[in-house]
């Protein structure tokens, strides 16, 4: 590029500063990226397909940049350039037994990287016979160097931990689950008064949570001895493989001599008309004698209609609990849960926003801290809420359902106490035009519709109108401004995640 040519890249880059803020233009537009103008092109550049991905959803943004800094609009082209890949580091010889370097054996990709260990095997210690390396002066000498004719001495995989059960003590109770959780303590103080007790609810609001809780904390008192937790996969597994091996006293006896019996995902079942007779029998066998019985399933008994009428009565006699999905406390409360337990490092504001973003599945919720632990560790950025947005762009998108103009409109005026036909007419008392440039502000971020859409949608205003509101909303976010609610007041971030957890669950 000529030194003219530089000097534009260089205004571009600025005005690009200016529109994302430097946090994001660091992450998406620092090392390794690359701007280049050719002929009537601005060109970015960048050998790293993860950022490559991320950089085209900032071409509104690039090309208002390019718009500003230069008299005309040029074409935009983000590609992948192989030259600005960083150098890949030097393979290190290995000094041989003759002293002449040859380069590293590369790993055969056909073999393990280590060796797997079974149960018995344990970790070798010094001793007696393990050969000694002591110093003639008796002195501990440092570890002789490997010679590479030598065989290098095994290394010993570190055995994989199984996953913990969960306890009632770490479950999350809110509003959305609190009598599930009662009833699950119950069921474990008083066994046998609630049963069977099922509990419903949809995948990730912690029906396996509580089903776990109970069996954990059900050993742990030790009044009762023989208690069984399983999937009901697991379940019909073991009877048909007990009515081919000729094993189905045993298989009897195992499920129908225990003192507590949970079946996780009983909606498995439906259609197994052998399993579900064994299971109706098991079931009446343990609540006639006094047993407990614990089930979960993702939907009510009403909608069980498939495991038959027989079964759908018995659960129908015990003690029926829903759970739902989890509400902004409850979420929030999650988020510190797991973030405290991964020892992750985020700013408070910033988990309150992952709260208002995302839904009730607390795996979604371990699932979005699992991947900005990653990315923070990836990019060494501290994480904060502008980090988390980029970071979680997609799966934010993805978990957001279609929002249109008009469910925005009826958000924010439910929020703020004004009339809908309000927002979209030419009222200025702050009452309404505040309201309306945050409804702006939300338009731009859920929808898809263009900047004159919007502009017309709310009064027929222009686009520059729209670009103005967002640009005042941020103000706003930046100053900590205070609006006047239906009720009371609150700051900008904090209307703004109202109207958003309305739009989620209208």
């Amino acid at each position: 590029m000529t030194r003219d040519d530089k000097e534009i890249v260089t205004a571009v880059r600025q005005a690009l500063l200016g529109r994302i803020g430097q946090e994001r233009y660091d992450l998406w537009f620092g090392a390794g990226v690359e701007l280049r103008l050719v002929e009537q092109s601005l060109i970015v550049a960048t050998a790293d397909n993860f950022k490559l991905e991320r950089i085209r959803r900032f071409r509104s943004d690039l090309l208002e940049a390019a718009r500003e800094a230069l008299s005309f609009e040029p074409t935009l082209e983000i590609v992948r350039d192989e030259s600005l890949a960083p150098p890949a580091p030097q393979t290190p010889a290995v000094r041989t037994s003759r002293g002449r370097s040859k380069p590293h054996p590369q790993q055969d990709h056909d073999m393990p990287l280590f060796a797997t260990a079974d149960a018995s095997t344990t970790l070798p210690h010094a001793s007696a016979a393990t050969p000694s390396h002591a110093s003639p002066q008796g002195a501990t000498a440092a570890a002789p160097a490997i010679r590479s004719d030598e065989p290098a001495p095994a290394l010993a995989q570190p055995r994989l931990q199984r996953r913990q059960f969960a306890t009632l003590d770490t479950f999350v109770v809110g509003d959305c689950n609190r009598m599930a959780h009662t009833a699950a303590g119950s069921v474990v103080t008083r066994p046998g008064s609630f049963s069977p007790l099922l509990i419903h609810g949809p995948s990730g609001c912690g029906k396996t949570h509580l089903l776990e809780g109970i069996w954990v904390q059900a050993r742990r008192t030790g009044a009762l001895k023989r208690v069984i937790y399983l999937s009901a996969e697991q379940f019909t597994t073991q009877f048909i493989e007990a009515l081919r091996g000729s094993g189905l006293p045993n298989f009897r006896r195992k499920y129908r001599d225990v003192e507590m019996l949970l079946i996780d995902d009983v909606q498995f079942f439906a259609g197994k008309q052998s399993t579900l007779v064994e299971l109706l029998h098991t079931l009446d066998t343990l609540v006639r004698e006094g047993r407990q019985l614990v089930l979960a399933a993702d939907r009510p008994p009403a909608e069980l209609r498939s495991l038959g009428p027989e079964i759908v009565g018995r659960l129908s006699g015990g003690l029926t609990v829903g759970i739902e999905p989890a509400d902004y406390a409850t979420r929030l409360q999650i988020l510190q849960n797991l973030a405290a337990r991964q020892s992750l490092s985020i700013a408070p504001n910033c988990l309150s926003w992952l709260a208002s973003q995302l839904d009730g599945d607390a795996r979604q919720l371990a699932g979005a801290l699992n991947r900005l632990q990653a990315a923070s560790e990836a990019f060494g950025r501290a994480i904060s809420t502008d980090f988390a947005q980029m970071a979680l762009n997609d799966l934010l998108r993805t978990s957001r359902k279609a929002v249109r103009l008009n469910d925005i409109v009826e958000a924010v005026s439910e929020i703020f106490g004004v009339e809908a036909d309000q927002l979209q007419t030419g009222g200025k008392s702050p009452a309404v035009s505040h309201p309306r440039m945050l409804a702006m502000f939300l338009a731009r971020k859920y929808t898809r519709s263009a900047l004159s859409e919007i502009g017309r949608y709310f009064g027929r205003r222009s686009h520059t109108t729209v670009l103005s509101a967002n640009d005042k909303v941020e103000q706003w976010l930046a100053e900590g401004k205070q609006l006047p609610l239906a009720h009371g007041t609150c700051s900008v971030e904090d209307a703004l995640r109202r109207v958003e957890s309305h739009l989620r669950l209208a």
